[in-house]
């Protein structure tokens, strides 16, 4: 649980690599849930088990592969984690970004191999943080969600592997499409994978893809 100066609270998950060593640096990814996990219950985050999300990421054999730590935050019960037209960060993206500077002071890890993964809500929330925190986050991989055009600029310096359902009814893959547009306009080479008739669960085929992990973890600041 984060407590701030203000006294303000916000849940979350920390994993820390079996094999952690404080001589040495470790990844950090970031995980947004989608709406359907916000509470205040965080068993909420391991809806997915291990096949997905930070059950999969913290799974035995991934972390073999991939040593890293895990963090996961809980948005509150009818918040969002963006708002892409603001000015300013949404007031649950400004508690996250204090859990994450908190465990990066706490621990042993390393700043050029920091990433963000969200789905749906937490897709929004993926490309938001990465724009309002430019040169943060090495890779970042937003499924099912969207964001705000006018915030590429921002993230060109950001490793983008984006993806979503063709048959996405809830998050139309529009919302994804124009943010790849935006983002190869302003300068970026981000990848985008859209599944052929695939609906709104597009995270299980991307939690499939082979390569993202060994994508992702290649990628540094």
């Amino acid at each position: 649980m984060l407590t701030n100066a203000r006294g303000e609270k916000m849940r979350y998950l920390l994993h820390v690599p079996a094999s952690y060593d404080r001589r040495e640096k470790y990844p950090l990814i970031l995980w947004l849930h989608g709406g359907g996990s916000r509470g205040d219950d965080l068993k909420l985050l391991l809806t997915y088990g291990d096949q997905h999300g930070i059950g999969y990421l913290a799974r035995r054999d991934v972390q073999s592969s991939f040593p890293s730590f895990i963090v996961a935050p809980q948005c509150p019960r009818n918040k969002l984690w963006a708002d892409p037209d603001a000015d300013q960060p949404s007031h649950e993206m400004k508690l996250v970004l204090e859990i994450l500077d908190k465990v990066r002071a706490d621990d042993s890890i390393d700043a050029r191999r920091l990433y963000v993964m969200g789905i749906s809500m937490g897709g929004y929330g993926t490309w938001d943080i990465v724009a309002r925190r430019p040169g943060l986050f090495a890779a970042a991989v937003p499924i099912c969600g969207g964001g705000s055009p006018s915030q590429a600029a921002a993230t060109v310096k950001t490793a983008v592997w984006a993806f979503h359902g063709e048959r996405d009814e809830l998050v139309n893959p529009s919302e994804s499409r124009r943010m790849i547009t935006a983002l190869r306009q302003a300068g970026g080479e981000p990848r985008y994978t859209e599944y052929k008739g695939v609906g709104h669960n597009s995270w299980e085929r991307a939690f499939s893809e082979r390569d993202l992990l060994p994508w992702l973890f290649t990628q540094q600041r």
